[in-house]
């Protein structure tokens, strides 16, 4: 069976690099613009200030497809009319940059920080207020830039009863609408995409001029300001200068006045001619047209009534899996589904597979070389079949089944920003989930979903997640001789030091962090050809490169024990077991041989102490320290086998001595603390 081949069209000229646009965001206050900015930013976005007192402003990297922009979140704004001190920086900074014109050179404050000045806007309007916010398209069509709106919150339009045209709208602007909701994540792919097709085609906004008896009345000022050498002094597109001058006495006026003094007088007296021909003074007059003209906008492309009942269905299961506060709830179902499948449905294959094999496998005990040997292959292969049969088919079979409906996608967006605190993408949720089961296709997932900085950081942390292996160790020694208070406080050690590694792996690799478009497809039923396909795609890596060192670590294990080598092992690992753990130095072959597969450890612990009951020889202290420390140790020689694959040697052998190092520094601060706390608490 082979599976579907999928081609994409690549743009002559990538816009990447040198070449990537800058994407700004624009719009009034509350219209959803940050909860657009936080669906497509990186785990670290940058924080600056437009001028030393001047509103702040967000600014990160965004992949999307094989191209790349510089995504900014600027500061709100009303109007581009009447300025504020704040809404004069953010006009300054649409207009110009950082490289401010003649006219600006003067002022006593120049920019601080590199800004050039968008190459596209994307305006976030509301669709629950699309009149008042079309105002402000109406200004923005004047500055002359590739202009692209975020119609959001159509959702809560459409259950209002509230139904807008996106295709008359465009024609009417001439600048592309794309229906979104934010904070669902719903439309953001299609809004990027239009913005690189904007930026590619720099297509600027149809022009958008006042009624025609104001335009009439607007002819002696426009002679005036399109003069070349105001022009040159202002770099602005003349219309959005004439509209300027027209209506406001503020910063456009003040500067004419400031440096074509002789100028002044003249534009003073075209604005009063053109009130003679106007029954308000011109500023009211002009506003009140652009408040006329925003709403026949609203009323010729929009319109009330109507059932609501259309893909009702998708919008209730968008609510549990979507919704900001509520959609927690629809990843946690997906999370206690694996968490079923984990050790409920891989615990009873395993019996059936893995344990019967053990078993068998155990009534050989050869004693030659050759018979290690053939032992070695054979505990390899039965290590392989635990892993592949109970673990890594049926969970990465309902991952990708979950994929493939859409569900995951969706499970991705919600837990994106808590991602972000372990510097990470949500589109990383599907793997960590197959990490609960075993690490090795929750590694081969994150080769095929994300690269870059997701890839480094998701793999390295992939380590720490405890496998079904290393919580079934947990979960029977830890249960049995710790309680039910002791297994919490271990899974939630691992939780903290997941969360702390992950701050300060986003550090170390911050230069390569960028924003990622969490797109959301429909709802779709899986086939179980894709399904099949996909789980082979995801799985193969087992066969190829994991098989041969698991057999071969398993081989060279055996041998080192065939040779008596178990006790110089001991030994050696005696500063570690003994001096730093506390624990009995024969334990030395039983942590090292968990680099096969962790159950191994906990067998071996039982066949070292020649006894099943090991309170006598271990007490409650040991047992924690030693459950802490295989929690966080090397998981084992497939993961390892994996990672050379999938992020090159130089960052496996990384992750194994940072493995090492943490496991090392948490379970002696675990011992450190509990005997301090045993002494204290008789």
């Amino acid at each position: 069976m082979s599976a579907a081949i999928s081609t994409i069209a690549v743009p002559p000229r990538l816009l990447r690099g040198e070449r990537r646009p800058r994407v700004a965001l624009v719009g009034r206050a509350r219209t959803g613009k940050s909860s657009l900015f936080l669906a497509a930013s990186s785990a670290s976005p940058q924080h600056r200030r437009l001028l030393r007192d001047g509103d702040a402003y967000g600014e990160c990297l965004v992949d999307i497809g094989l191209e790349q922009i510089s995504l900014v979140d600027l500061p709100a704004v009303d109007s581009l009319h009447s300025l504020s001190a704040q809404d004069r920086v953010l006009v300054k900074y649409l207009l110009w940059g950082d490289r401010w014109p003649p006219v600006a050179a003067h002022e006593a404050e120049q920019p601080t920080v590199a800004f050039h000045s968008p190459d596209v806007l994307i305006q976030v309007v509301d669709a629950n207020a699309l009149q008042r916010d079309l105002e402000l398209t109406l200004e923005l069509t004047l500055l002359g830039r590739p202009l692209v709106i975020a119609l959001n919150r159509v959702d809560e339009a459409r259950r209002k009863g509230l139904y807008i045209n996106t295709g008359a709208l465009s024609d009417r602007l001439g600048v592309p609408v794309v229906a979104t909701v934010a904070h669902m994540g719903l439309g953001v792919s299609d809004l990027f995409g239009a913005a690189l097709v904007a930026a590619r085609d720099r297509t600027v906004p149809a022009t958008q001029s006042p009624s025609l008896y104001i335009d009439a009345a607007l002819k002696p000022l426009r002679a005036l300001v399109a003069r070349p050498e105001v022009e040159q002094a202002f770099q602005v597109p003349w219309r959005f200068l004439l509209m300027q001058l027209a209506e406001n006495n503020d910063y456009f006026l003040q500067e004419l006045g400031y440096h074509f003094a002789p100028l002044l007088p003249e534009v003073l007296a075209a604005r009063r001619a053109a009130e003679r021909y106007l029954p308000r003074p011109l500023s009211d007059e002009l506003h009140a047209d652009r408040h006329h003209r925003a709403a026949l906008l609203f009323e010729n492309v929009t319109r009330f009534g109507g059932s609501a009942d259309a893909g009702r269905w998708q919008r209730l299961l968008d609510g549990v899996f979507l919704h900001p506060r509520w959609g927690l709830i629809g990843s946690l179902a997906v999370f206690a589904l694996v968490l079923l499948m984990v050790f409920k449905v891989s615990t009873m294959l395993d019996g059936w597979t893995a344990a019967p094999l053990v078993e068998w496998a155990q009534l050989w005990q050869p004693a030659s070389t050759a018979g290690v040997v053939g032992r070695a292959v054979l505990d390899g292969l039965i290590g392989l079949i635990g892993i592949v049969i109970p673990y890594m088919l049926p969970l990465v079979l309902l991952l990708v089944a979950l994929e493939e409906s859409g569900i995951m996608h969706r499970v991705a967006f919600v837990v994106d920003r808590g991602f972000h605190h372990i510097g990470l993408h949500g589109g990383v949720a599907a793997p960590f989930l197959v990490g609960l089961g075993c690490n090795v296709p929750a590694i081969s997932m994150v080769a095929a979903t994300s690269g870059g900085k997701d890839r480094i950081v998701a793999t390295l942390l992939l380590a720490f997640v405890p496998c079904s292996a290393r919580s079934a160790i947990i979960l029977a020694m830890g249960g049995k001789y710790l309680g039910a208070l002791g297994v919490f406080a271990i899974f939630a050690l691992t939780f903290v030091v997941l969360t702390v590694l992950g701050g300060l792996l986003a550090r170390r690799y911050a230069d390569l962090a960028v924003g990622l478009i969490q797109e959301i497809p429909p709802y779709a039923l899986p086939c179980w050809r894709g399904l099949l396909a996909k789980t082979w795609e995801r799985t193969r890596d087992i066969v190829t490169i994991v098989t041969p060192l698991l057999v071969g670590g398993s081989v060279l294990l055996a041998l080192l024990n065939h040779f008596g080598a178990d006790r110089t092992i001991n030994l050696l690992l005696s500063p570690i077991t003994h001096w730093w753990l506390g624990l009995p130095v024969l334990l030395g072959v039983p942590i090292l041989f968990g680099v096969l597969r962790k159950e191994l450890s906990l067998l071996m612990v039982y066949q070292a102490l020649g006894t099943m009951e090991i309170v006598p020889l271990l007490d409650w202290v040991q047992i924690a320290t030693f459950l802490v420390f295989i929690t966080f140790y090397i998981p084992c020689v497939s993961t390892f086998a994996v990672m050379l694959r999938t992020i090159g040697a130089r960052q496996a052998w990384f992750s194994i001595g940072l493995s090492v190092a943490v496991a090392l520094l948490i379970s002696g601060a675990v011992r450190l603390l509990l005997e301090v706390w045993r002494a204290l608490v008789p």
